[in-house]
């Protein structure tokens, strides 16, 4: 590695690890040892220099004055905050010692490690942390808290994580952002629809809130959440009805078209503006915009899948492209993500080979309170956390805290900051930032693989996940070498896929030289799918196997009870789920958390804009602030980011949010709650 770690002073390019599609690249200044300042660089093919306020104050994250510099042992109450400095010796030892107990007690599952992508660097993520709870046999955790139920979905489709090349999209001349507030969360796709506009393409956002995209469009069309799937069957019904399908392309590329063709007829436009709340002339509209465009591209997002039916209508939205013959055009087609472009080898990364026995019960990550206080199975008696905060990002958390507040349950966390979860932690470890870590980092979005090389000297005593992890399998007295590979092997086993050949050529050695690569991706057709015909699957009967309608269906959300707005708690501008939300600078600029909620409730509530509100339902409670007006549709309230316990533990908006799952996936159902609002 070139010794960026060791020099005092300079600009050293580096590589942005939240987890966000434009895995942007940095340039990171360097003084007497210490960053002073980030920027974008503006060599990044993608990217081009800009980047998002999160990463640009990044520096007041690095260097806060509540950050961890060394571990601590828990001295008081669950949740209290009460701890002392220990040695990591100490740290090790106690942990070491009490799995080994645990293990000849109750066996290895009573061990769950619980992790998600707060550092999307997949050494850390996915390499030696994998590899040491496989050999300790633990529970597996299903990392379905994020994109699990749409990337199903659109997999039915489309066989995988496949999509448009996003650099090629600034030649689509109709953009469509579909439940994806792509401002504040994939700002360079922003920024390439924003030039195709200028060169006349047209922008339209399709969402359940007037947020910064809806207010950037062109047209924003407002839809109920969770009807998404009926407006796509609605567009189809009008694109098949007046003869603006590309025939030849489905007879050549798809499986089902004339199915398909019978299926939408009974979704008119009438039928679905009652649905959706869209004006059926307003579905016309949309319909013919797509069918006339010369090229036509979706953006995808995660909002429409965190609902009940979010995989089916990922779905739906998914079969559009494939009638009009989107795929062929210039920037045409569809971006639900792209990370299977550059899909490393798994399993020599995260080593299930270690595992004594193969199976171990499984817990899903969306349903963790449920786990710690109703098990199904082997009870939990320890928990490991590492990248990821779930007294706030897991939903129904009053549920999730009371678990983490077992005192027979110990807890292990390696983090940042003392984080909520932290607060009910039994021992605490300083994690290092990325800029102090070896990693390699792939983006969902675009085709570009990147290598991080340490910048910075780790902070206080802190250490990486990986060295942790290789501290713990020592401990353990585990003695096999995959326990003990270095950062860059395990970087070199990953990138040795042979069945991906598109990253076939990105070696270790050529990211060190150039930072980053891209991959040698060719367009997906004319070409072969990876579904069971080859073809993109309007018909499915692999999900008719499964028990599912083998054609893109509209199913109503589940009754969530009696209350009268449905709640969606989506993301806000400034932080990245619970990451920055600790953090003053970020704060100060995000302000307060509000609830967006329709005049005209407003008004029979009596609430003005700007009054304190409290919002409940039969799962929790939270105190906001009313944002009264016209940005969501009447019987709707939104409210955006995760704002960790906010003012006097009042924000916690994931105490409301449902902890069922989706349809597909074993996904999350966050927005699929209803909730009570009244002014406090």
């Amino acid at each position: 590695m070139m010794a960026y770690i060791t020099e005092q002073n300079g600009v050293f390019p580096s590589v942005c690890s939240l987890d966000c599609p434009d895995q942007c690249g940095l340039l990171v200044h360097k003084e007497n040892g210490r960053i002073v300042r980030i920027d974008g660089d503006p060599e990044h093919p993608v990217t081009q220099g800009a980047i998002c306020n999160k990463v640009r104050n990044m520096t007041e994250r690095i260097y806060d004055k509540n950050r961890l510099q060394y571990p601590l042992k828990r001295v008081g109450p669950k949740g209290s905050g009460q701890f002392e400095r220990i040695t990591w010796d100490e740290a090790i030892s106690t942990i070491t010692a009490e799995w080994k107990r645990l293990i000849e007690e109750e066996g290895p599952e009573a061990i769950l490690p619980y992790s998600f992508y707060g550092n999307m660097g997949r050494i850390g993520t996915e390499g030696m942390g994998r590899r040491l709870f496989n050999r300790i046999g633990a529970s597996k955790l299903i990392y379905s808290i994020c994109e699990a139920a749409g990337t199903e979905g659109y997999g039915y489709t489309m066989g995988g994580s496949y999509g448009t090349d996003p650099e090629e999209t600034v030649h689509a001349k109709l953009h469509i952002m579909w439940g994806i507030n792509a401002v504040s969360t994939n700002m360079h796709q922003v920024a390439i629809s924003e030039k195709a506009r200028k060169q006349g393409a047209k922008v339209v956002v399709i969402d359940v809130h007037r947020n910064r995209t809806a207010k950037w469009a062109d047209w924003f069309i407002p839809v109920l959440p969770g009807t998404d799937a009926a407006l796509a069957l609605g567009v189809m019904h009008i694109l098949f009805a007046e003869g603006y399908t590309d025939e030849a392309f489905m007879t050549e590329f798809t499986v089902g078209h004339e199915q398909l063709r019978e299926h939408v007829k009974s979704y008119t436009p009438e039928l679905v503006s009652s649905i959706t709340g869209v004006p059926v002339e307003d579905i016309y509209k949309l319909a013919r915009m797509y069918g006339e465009a010369e090229s036509a591209f979706i953006r995808i997002g995660n909002g429409p899948q965190h609902h009940d039916n979010g995989g089916m209508t990922t779905r739906a939205i998914a079969c559009l492209p494939a009638l009009t013959g989107q795929w062929l055009k210039s920037g045409g087609g569809a971006i639900k993500g792209n990370g299977g472009y550059l899909m490393i080898n798994k399993p020599a990364l995260e080593r299930p080979d270690l595992r004594a026995q193969g199976g171990a019960q499984e817990i899903n990550m969306n349903l963790l309170g449920i786990a710690l206080m109703e098990p199904q199975g082997q009870k939990l008696s320890s928990l490991y956390v590492f990248n990821a905060n779930p007294a706030v990002v897991a939903p129904n958390a009053t549920k999730v805290r009371e678990g983490l507040a077992r005192e027979d349950l110990f807890t292990v966390v390696h983090d940042l900051f003392l984080t909520e979860t932290a607060t009910y932690a039994d021992i605490v470890l300083p994690a290092t930032s990325n800029f102090e870590n070896t990693d390699l980092y792939l983006s969902y979005w675009h085709h570009y693989v990147h290598l991080q090389q340490p910048v910075a000297a780790p902070y206080g005593e802190s250490k990486s996940n990986s060295d942790v992890f290789r501290l713990l399998a020592e401990g353990m007295g585990y003695e096999e070498e995959a326990l003990r590979d270095s950062d860059e092997a395990m970087i070199v086993q990953s990138l040795n896929n042979p069945n991906n050949r598109n990253i076939a050529s990105i070696t270790l050695e050529g990211l060190k030289e150039h930072g980053s690569i891209k991959a040698d991706v060719k367009p997906l057709f004319p070409g072969r799918l990876r579904t069971p015909s080859g073809r993109i699957e309007l018909y499915s009967a692999q999900m008719e196997r499964k028990g599912f309608p083998p054609m893109p269906t509209y199913t109503p959300l589940v009754d969530d009870g009696p209350y009268p707005f449905l709640f969606i708690p989506t993301a806000n501008h400034n932080f990245l789920n619970s990451t920055f939300s600790n953090n003053e600078k970020h704060v100060k600029l995000e302000k307060t958390p509000k609830l967006h909620m329709n005049r005209a409730d407003a008004a029979v509530l009596r609430i003005e804009d700007g009054d304190a509100i409290k919002v409940w339902n039969d799962r929790g409670d939270c105190e906001l602030t009313a944002a009264v007006g016209d940005d969501v549709l009447s019987g709707v309230v939104v409210m955006q980011g995760l704002w960790a316990d906010g003012k006097d533990g009042k924000a916690l908006v994931n105490a409301l949010t449902p902890d069922r799952v989706a349809d597909m996936g074993k996904g999350a159902t966050f927005f699929s709650g209803r909730v009570q609002v009244a002014k406090i």
